[in-house]
């Protein structure tokens, strides 16, 4: 953001470059997307509500222009069985960690930071391929299987929501899931931008006990499918394609390395909000069956390593220094 845009600016130069490749395991062929989580308006017509933001979160982010009239009423993601996908689950790595998915669907639980992202990644693709929707209930983790479903509850309010799992991240130290706006708006984070939450795997089949809060009646339950009509997703103008670097020389941070350009580009749309004027220095380096995203180039090991501390000192990052 601009607090390490001014720390690392003057670190820029003109000069290109690419990197030497580290091993990853990973495919290349493209990913052959699955329907996303359903979205829904409900009928009762209510307005668009005022949200107060504090800190915690990017403040240019947001629930969008024109947001469903009542937010409550987009349903929950059912639970349903789905082949798991065929890219999306190969090992990977990012900031200088290893990541190793699930391939196969098994009880998990987990305590720790939520965080969410919204209308800067709306219509983007995530690393199944589909289209991000802000106004569905997904999420991103770095591990579960894609796609999976899992309950996240707010101990602080009691509310819980289940998500549909189709995108990776978050990378940022000690936060373990990233939903979608609406899950966070529904889960009662939305101003704090993240909050402890309790993560815990839904299998398909299994029986969804109490849904994510109190109403007149007592507690709503989980809804079925045929509760869910399907909204299009709104129009959303895609960001340019990420520039690619094949034989330049210099020395470049590298962020993360994947089997397939699906995963390169959406990890390359998340680090670019937080990097501010840095995230036009984003490239990717392609080799062989490997994407690379990196961030550079540097003029020399030194400057590269001095950014890459400050990297890691403002955002928990842990980039790795390669040159070409």
């Amino acid at each position: 953001m601009i607090r390490l845009a001014l720390l690392i600016l003057p670190l820029l130069v003109a000069a290109c470059g690419t990197q030497a490749p580290r091993p990853v395991e990973g495919r290349d062929e493209p990913p052959g997307a699955v329907s996303p989580a359903p979205t829904f308006k409900g009928e009762g017509k209510k307005p668009a509500p005022a949200i107060k933001y504090s800190g915690g979160f990017y403040k240019d982010d947001g629930p969008g222009d024109k947001p469903p009239e009542d937010i409550d009423a987009i349903p929950d993601a059912v639970p349903r069985a789905e082949p798991l996908h065929r890219f999306a689950n190969n090992p990977y790595s990012v900031l200088g960690r290893d990541y190793v998915p699930q391939r196969d669907l098994r009880p998990y639980k987990a305590r720790g930071i939520g965080s969410w992202y919204g209308r800067k990644f709306h219509g983007q693709k995530t690393s199944s391929g589909e289209p991000y929707d802000m106004y569905g209930m997904t999420a991103a983790h770095p591990t579960l299987p894609i796609p999976s479903y899992v309950r996240v509850s707010n101990p602080a309010n009691g509310k819980s929501v289940v998500v549909r799992v189709n995108d990776r991240g978050p990378f940022h130290s000690g936060r373990i899931i990233d939903l979608s706006w609406t899950a966070a708006w529904k889960l009662g984070y939305i101003g704090q931008g993240s909050t402890i939450v309790e993560v815990e795997s839904v299998l398909p089949g299994q029986t969804l006990v109490a849904s994510r809060q109190a109403t007149s009646s007592g507690v709503a339950p989980a809804p079925t499918a045929d509760d869910d009509p399907i909204a299009k997703l709104a129009a959303a103008e895609p960001e340019p394609a990420l520039p690619q670097v094949q034989d330049a020389s210099g020395h470049f941070l590298q962020l993360g390395a994947f089997g397939n350009r699906d995963n390169a580009e959406a990890l390359r749309s998340r680090l670019a909000r937080e990097l501010g004027s840095l995230a036009e220095k984003l490239v990717i380096q392609s080799a062989g069956k490997l994407f690379r995203v990196q961030l550079g180039p540097w003029p020399d090991a030194a400057a590269a390593q001095l950014a890459g501390g400050r990297l890691r000192e403002s955002f928990g990052m842990a980039p790795v220094v390669v040159q070409r």
